[in-house]
């Protein structure tokens, strides 16, 4: 087996982060106790800070290009979700 590439390896981190936020966001929503309740919601922000880290490195090396946006793209997006939330 081939050891993993930088790139590899942040992808494998970035796609980790992403399911234990999806897993700790399920989890807050399910306790019953306030106590604990709190205490996932801190972890899941600590997970979203990580994983914000993750990101923002592979960007930084060019590894998760995000390219701007089309502004007509934008406008038509803003204007989807406000007519959804009125």
């Amino acid at each position: 087996m081939e050891p993993m590439e930088e790139k590899e390896i942040l992808g494998d981190a970035l796609s980790t982060q992403k399911h234990c936020t999806d897993n700790y966001n399920t989890f807050s929503n399910e306790c019953v106790n306030e106590d604990l309740r709190q205490t996932m919601l801190d972890i899941l922000g600590e997970e979203h800070n990580m994983q914000q880290d993750v990101f923002n490195t592979m960007h930084d090396k060019g590894y998760y290009p995000t390219p701007a946006a089309d502004q007509k793209k934008i406008d038509d997006a803003k204007q989807k979700f406000a007519a959804a939330f009125c």
